[in-house]
């Protein structure tokens, strides 16, 4: 898909829940009731128009507002769509300076909505996405990719064990890791070889740094799993960390 056409498709706000990947009204409602503080009223639920592996949805009642994460039905790749990593790293994040959304809590009971979920503070803001930022000035257009790379910033200056997450991922290797995963699936797709490609995988593996540090990376830090305030450029929450892990910064 061009940048010209997925920018002209509407992503922003909420729609009805699309078919297929509907949950229990009464369900929600019920596990509300007992796990949610402060919770009232009666519910309405829709899903966000957003793109996401992780089925996302607002829940309101009685003027407040809530979001549900939750692993999508069917067959799935094995520890992928880890809706309890995503909650876990969100309840350890907490504790710093990286903006991200409260976590209220987890259920990984399938029986509830059919499916592992976790519930989070809705925020009110901008998500851009169009990394273009087309209707913004020079000006506000590096505010907004500053807020970014300092966000970023933020985030890998988090000292893992003190935040519980030494055992999130393992300490060393990953752009190792990195360079192999990409560069089999390169090799082993069925388009036509590129002798450029070749020559940087190549070019990668010689210059790979030795010594490499470890902090808590995001896995898809891109300008649309940011949340903006909704005047402001300043992030008020970081999205989707279903990808995150120890790493090399």
């Amino acid at each position: 898909m061009t940048n010209s056409l997925a920018s002209q498709i509407d992503r922003t706000g909420t729609s009805p829940v699309r078919a297929g990947l509907e949950i229990d009204i009464d369900a929600v409602e019920s596990y509300f009731k007992e796990n949610i503080d402060n919770f009232s009223g009666s519910i309405t639920v829709t899903q966000f128009k957003g793109g996401q592996s992780n089925p996302t949805y607002k829940v309101e009642a009685d003027n407040k507002a809530w979001v549900i994460r939750r692993k999508p039905p069917g067959t799935l790749v094995p520890s992928a769509h880890a809706v309890d990593r995503e909650y876990r790293i969100l309840c350890a994040l907490q504790q710093t300076d990286v903006p991200v959304p409260k976590a209220f809590s987890l259920c990984m009971d399938k029986n509830v909505l059919g499916t592992e979920f976790f519930v989070m503070e809705f925020l009110n803001g901008r998500v851009f996405w169009d990394r273009l930022l087309p209707d913004m000035t020079t000006n506000q257009r590096m505010k907004i990719y500053d807020a970014l790379n300092n966000g970023i910033s933020t985030l890998h200056g988090v000292d893992a064990n003190e935040v519980g997450l030494d055992t999130f991922g393992k300490s060393g290797g990953y752009v190792d890791r990195q360079l192999r995963r990409w560069g089999r699936q390169y090799l082993e797709a069925d388009d036509e070889r590129i002798p450029e490609m070749d020559n940087l995988i190549g070019w990668l593996k010689d210059h790979n740094p030795k010594n490499q540090e470890t902090s808590i990376v995001h896995g898809d830090l891109t300008l649309n799993n940011v949340i903006f305030h909704p005047s402001a450029p300043d992030i008020i929450g970081i999205l989707d960390w279903e990808l995150s892990t120890l790493g090399n910064p």
